[in-house]
């Protein structure tokens, strides 16, 4: 049986559900003429601001793949060149559908609630199977390319493209993500700033030059950014357990092996596809209806799962062997684990996605004790807002990292460091269904402003603003998902740098203990990335925002006519400055991770040999990963509780819309804004690629 090609036809079925969806989208009605002309506004932002950002990202791209072919040849180049198209590619998709389904939702909302809901589903659905799709497709098919031309599935040639098609999908990734997030965030938190705090408007009040700018942030952020992260980790996360089946297992499992992640990706593909359909509000809970979605799926997954492990192993009790089942090597793989082991593994995977999920809802839904408690402390003034904000922010790690460290131990347990990359693997397998969650929610936030601004029923408002409440919490779910399966991926990518110098630098005495001052270097330096990186997005947006407040104060100034709307606001100025500032601040923060590794190496190679220079690399991606972790689920689960909390309020607690505790929960909000959908999710692919990075300079020291 052809393992691969089943995984591409399952690639192709998600980009034809996609396909298929997204006609039945654009087939909707976009509501009348003044909802169209604010839609149209969005969308020529949205399109304006990618066009420049993806000419930007063209020209470090060109330079990077340069290199890459330089230094590893022409393979490696083109598996780089696959990941960075794709993966650009997947965040302009899910930009322009999102921009085109808001106007419709909006209108469907003026239907019914269910036919809102549908809706806004149905266009995230489209970019969350056209996520899958690709990554599925980009991996599979370059895999498949690769040992069609007679290479050893398990040789260096092999591992070197499959890692080099992960980083170039990383690259634009990264990008994609911190640019996007300091432009959603610069837009909202500018516009709030002035529109909110100093003239009293609504969120969505037309006379707010921002109020466009902001409307097309969600789409680059969270929708355009989340597509491309997804994307990233999805292809990283399978990748990587490919090459450390090669690097671990012996004989020839290896090669039936690594075929079995993109087999678990294919039919998980088909039972997110099937999840959509059970989408059903029922007993009026939206978050509920989308939950059915999530669960069905995961409870497909089981049986479709096992089906995939025993089409590549008939006999799930058989032994797979290892490589190097010395003693040196019994902490990095059992010698005696099984299919059926790794059947379990990938149950882990799925309770620890569960678990993660509900946790995260937990930390930023509205009727949880967190959220309550930022809430009241907000009737007692900024102060205590920000004080209750942060403190939620740093509790809300403690959960999800337990679950994931039983999740590691679990998996280990079963299989070792194959164990927990394929635990990794049955998490991203769900990815299709989690992007659809996220990209639900600026669809919904771009409806509620357009129902503000086109002036529609008050009845519609109350239906998009329920939309989007929920919108809000899974966004903060996709997140804690894509951190949560990014951290057991970058451990795989751990294992796969320990492997590599294990078995291609035997010659070079490498000392991981912490008796050995570079090793501790390596960990401080490397738990200093993710602050440094967050610091430099957070200042980012703070800079970009204070020029957003200025140019809205102006136009006010040079056309006092905005206030009473004799005047139209100069939309697309304020527009253009978001973009110019957002494009300009993600470039060096976007290359630290980049550069670090290659940087830590030589520095440390130059001053005390090659061996230290290896430990201390090793060590600065053991502690990107420990603080990233922490950095980034306290930023995403914080911002969105300080943000359902500004909600909760504006529903009438603690006296509703401008009253004081209002006023207190638009600055936590503002606070918080840039933590959870700059800073922290940008970390998530931050993590990876320093990991892949520091892979392919082992590569290029081993000579290709």
């Amino acid at each position: 049986m052809d393992v691969v090609m089943i995984a591409i036809l399952c690639g192709l079925a998600a980009v034809a559900y996609g396909v298929v969806t997204s006609r039945q989208v654009l087939a909707a009605s976009p509501g009348n003429a003044r909802m169209q002309e604010i839609a149209k506004a969005i969308q020529e932002g949205a399109g304006a601001y990618l066009a420049k950002q993806y000419t930007a990202i063209a020209v470090v791209g060109a330079i990077v793949g340069v290199l890459v072919f330089v230094l590893l040849g022409p393979l490696p180049a083109a598996g780089f060149v696959i990941g960075a198209v794709l993966s650009g590619v997947t965040g302009f998709i899910g930009m322009n559908i999102s921009v085109r389904a808001n106007v419709r939702t909006a209108e469907a909302a003026r239907q019914s609630l269910q036919a809102g809901l549908t809706m806004a589903f149905r266009s995230g659905a489209v970019t969350g199977m056209l996520v899958a799709g690709l990554a599925l497709l980009a991996i599979a098919g370059y895999f498949r390319f690769l040992t069609g031309t007679g290479l050893d599935p398990t040789g260096r040639p092999v591992i070197n493209a499959l890692v080099a098609l992960s980083f170039g999908a990383s690259l634009i990734s990264i990008f994609a993500r911190l640019g996007g997030g300091i432009f959603t965030k610069a837009a909202d938190v500018g516009a709030d700033m002035v529109g909110k705090n100093e003239l009293g408007f609504d969120e969505d009040d037309d006379r707010n030059p921002g109020v466009i700018a902001d409307n097309v942030g969600d789409n680059v952020g969270d929708c355009a950014g989340m597509a491309a992260d997804l994307f990233e980790t999805y292809v990283v996360t399978i990748g990587a357990t490919m090459v450390l089946v090669a690097l671990l297992v012996a004989g020839a499992d290896a090669a039936r092996l690594m075929t079995l992640p993109l087999l678990a990706g294919g039919v998980c593909i088909l039972t997110s596809i099937i999840g959509t359909w059970f989408v059903r509000l029922g007993g009026g809970s939206i978050m509920g209806a989308l939950y059915k979605g999530f669960f069905a799926t995961a409870l497909l997954s089981v049986p479709a799962l096992y089906f995939a492990t025993r089409t590549i192993f008939p006999d799930m009790t058989a032994t797979i062997s290892v490589k190097l089942g010395d003693a040196a090597n019994a902490v990095a793989a059992p010698v005696d684990f099984t299919a059926m082991a790794l059947f379990w593994c990938m149950m882990v995977g799925l309770v620890v996605t569960g678990l993660i999920v509900w946790i995260t809802e937990y930390y930023t839904g509205t009727g949880y004790r967190p959220v309550q408690s930022i809430a009241k402390a907000s009737d007692s003034g900024h102060g205590t807002n920000v004080i209750q904000g942060l403190a939620v922010s740093m509790e809300s790690t403690a959960l999800p990292t337990l679950v994931i460290v039983a999740g590691i131990i679990a998996a280990f347990q079963l299989a070792g460091l194959i164990g927990i990359a394929f635990a990794a693997t049955a998490m991203l397998a769900l990815a299709g269904m989690v992007v659809a969650l996220d990209a639900y929610g600026p669809v919904t936030d771009n409806a509620g402003g357009i129902a503000e601004m086109a002036g529609l029923d008050a009845e519609v408002r109350e239906r998009t603003d329920a939309l989007d409440a929920v919108g809000n919490t899974t966004k903060a779910v996709t997140k804690g998902y894509a951190i949560g399966s990014a951290g057991l991926a970058a451990l795989v990518l751990f294992a796969t740098y320990t492997e590599d110098l294990r078995q291609f630098f035997t010659d070079v005495p490498v000392d991981f203990t912490l008796s050995n001052p570079y090793v501790v270097v390596g960990l401080l330096l490397g738990a200093l990335l993710p602050y440094l990186f967050g610091g430099m997005a957070m200042t980012a947006v703070g800079r970009t925002a204070a020029a957003v407040a200025q140019d809205i104060r102006a136009q006010f100034r040079e056309h006092p006519g905005i206030a009473d709307r004799s005047v139209r606001p100069d939309y697309a100025r304020t527009v253009g400055l978001v973009t110019a500032g957002a494009i300009r601040e993600m470039i060096v923060p976007s290359l630290l991770p980049v550069l670090a590794p290659v940087i830590v190496y030589f520095a440390i190679t130059t001053v005390a040999g090659q061996g230290n220079g290896f430990a201390a690399l090793g060590a600065l991606l053991m502690g990107v990963i420990v603080s990233g972790l922490f950095v980034a689920i306290s930023m995403t689960s914080g911002g969105g509780a300080w943000d359902n909390a500004k909600k909760v309020i504006e529903q009438g607690a603690y006296g509703g819309k401008g009253s004081p505790a209002h006023q207190a929960a638009v600055t936590g909000d503002t606070v918080g804004d840039p933590y959870k959908d700059t800073a922290g999710p940008a970390v998530n692919p931050m993590i990876k690629i320093t990991n892949i990075v520091a892979l392919l300079l082992l590569a290029a020291l081993a000579g290709g």
